[in-house]
């Protein structure tokens, strides 16, 4: 069996993708087996612009030891349809809760668009991650268009975990605590907002290439499962979002600053791809 027959994505630009230039096959087998279940979830493959960038995020998150970290994952940007959009990098794929989102609201290069109503359950609980070993983030591709929302959050007490970047200009988190920070970071523009909490004292934030260290003590882990576009508070979304993301992931702490970084150039390579 020839390599092109196995490649799982669109080798008929393996000679280079229009724009970009000759570009390296992918070969982590990670990377082959994501793009793989993206195809079938699509029914076709990406472009190899966009499968080159897929395969550099992989090979730079586990360069820097973020990709253990990331223990549910999704590039909301890339694939062909929203079904692709939805594959997991890693851990359980995540549910599109009554079918809310369909792929009108699905871009290629920007990601997904809250609507008000629907969100993403990631089915991920939010104690599936030690107290003081925790990271949340996404890639706000542009801030809300409606009333502000939370992007991403479990809980509504003690253990909560929320990002809630706002029309306003600010960014609000909690990271295992009940304590709302007001970062003063700012929410205007696209790029990684992430909080990541390694020991009991406090945690750290990052906003479009800002950091922020956030003295907010632990006060135990809610177990709620953490929802994107909304948080969750017993099973059912509250504050729901209007923001575009195109990447988020729950985990174990790391460098937010080395995740950023994947991260971007992953968006950016997308969107040249394309």
């Amino acid at each position: 069996m020839s390599l092109a027959s196995r490649l799982p994505y669109d080798h008929a630009y393996a000679g280079g993708y229009p724009g970009i230039g000759s570009q390296p096959l992918p070969t982590d087998a990670d990377a082959l087996d994501y793009l793989a279940r993206v195809k079938a979830a699509d029914g076709a493959g990406v472009e190899v612009g966009v499968a080159t960038a897929v395969s550099a995020f992989f090979r730079d998150t586990k360069a820097t030891g973020v990709f253990s970290a990331l223990k549910a994952c999704c590039i909301l940007a890339g694939a062909r349809t929203l079904a692709g959009a939805l594959v997991p990098v890693v851990g359980d794929a995540p549910t599109n809760v009554a079918n809310g989102f369909v792929n009108g609201d699905f871009s290629r290069t920007a990601g997904l668009t809250g609507d008000g109503t629907s969100y993403i359950d990631s089915g991920r609980a939010n104690d599936d991650d030690p107290q003081n070993d925790n990271h949340n983030a996404i890639y706000l591709s542009a801030i809300e268009s409606g009333p502000d929302g939370i992007e991403l959050g479990a809980g509504a007490g003690a253990g909560r975990n929320m990002i809630n970047a706002t029309v306003t200009n600010n960014v609000f988190t909690r990271c295992r605590d009940a304590t709302e920070v007001n970062t003063g970071l700012s929410s205007v523009g696209s790029g990684v907002i992430g909080i990541s909490r390694s020991d009991s004292s406090g945690y750290a934030v990052r906003s479009l290439g800002d950091e922020y260290s956030a003295t907010a003590p632990a006060d135990g882990v809610a177990s709620e499962n953490v929802f994107v576009f909304a948080a969750s508070n017993a099973g059912s979304p509250f504050a729901l979002s209007f923001a575009t993301l195109s990447f988020y992931s729950i985990g174990t702490s790391l460098s937010l600053e080395d995740l950023d970084t994947a991260v971007t150039n992953l968006i950016t390579a997308i969107g040249e791809a394309l």
